[in-house]
């Protein structure tokens, strides 16, 4: 049995879950989610909790137990707290601005500003030159989202600059060695 399939989902005070056959939407404060059901595997809605089963014990039924499980549970963190990922930008002259509400303006030593469009549902700040904090409640577009931003200009190995994750360690290598 997979263990992270079979632990109940709590349901926070605010958080609306409805259950239509193989359709679950999750309603919080922050916005709304739904996510189809996969064949064979089954949610039920007991209190204030949610409990996902597996109809066999077929390898496609195992793999999709847990990982169901871990989407709702997502569903509904996102709808209660949001999800965060911070970018730090590194590099002498390398800062971030956002162009109105809707645009993010990246100078990472090309001969032009990179700019992305903010998708639906997703909220990107500024606070600083070098930091970029993007959120939002569905956490699979928010770590797509930054990643988008941190493939313009990933850290290289000899310097350290470019767009990296906060906390991230960028392993450094030794330059040319001299004579």
């Amino acid at each position: 049995m997979s263990r992270t399939g079979k632990e109940p989902i709590k349901i926070p005070e605010g958080v609306e879950v409805n259950i239509d056959g193989s359709y679950i939407a999750v309603k919080g404060p922050h916005g709304e989610l739904d996510h189809t059901i996969p064949f064979g595997i089954e949610v039920e809605k007991e209190s204030d909790q949610i409990l996902v089963k597996r109809m066999s014990e077929s390898k496609r039924h195992r793999s999709l137990h847990g990982l169901t499980r871990t989407l709702i549970a997502n569903m509904v963190h996102g709808v209660k707290n949001k999800f965060y990922r911070n970018l730090e930008i590194v590099g002498v002259g390398y800062r971030a601005t956002m162009q109105g509400d809707n645009k993010l303006s990246l100078n990472i030593g090309f001969s032009h500003p990179v700019i992305f469009e903010v998708e639906d549902n997703l909220e990107v700040e500024v606070p600083s030159a070098n930091k970029i904090v993007v959120s939002g409640i569905d956490k699979q577009q928010v770590g797509n989202y930054a990643a988008r931003i941190r493939r313009v200009s990933p850290p290289e190995p000899y310097k350290g600059k470019g767009i990296r994750y906060e906390n991230e360690h960028v392993r450094s290598k030794v330059g040319k060695a001299g004579k």
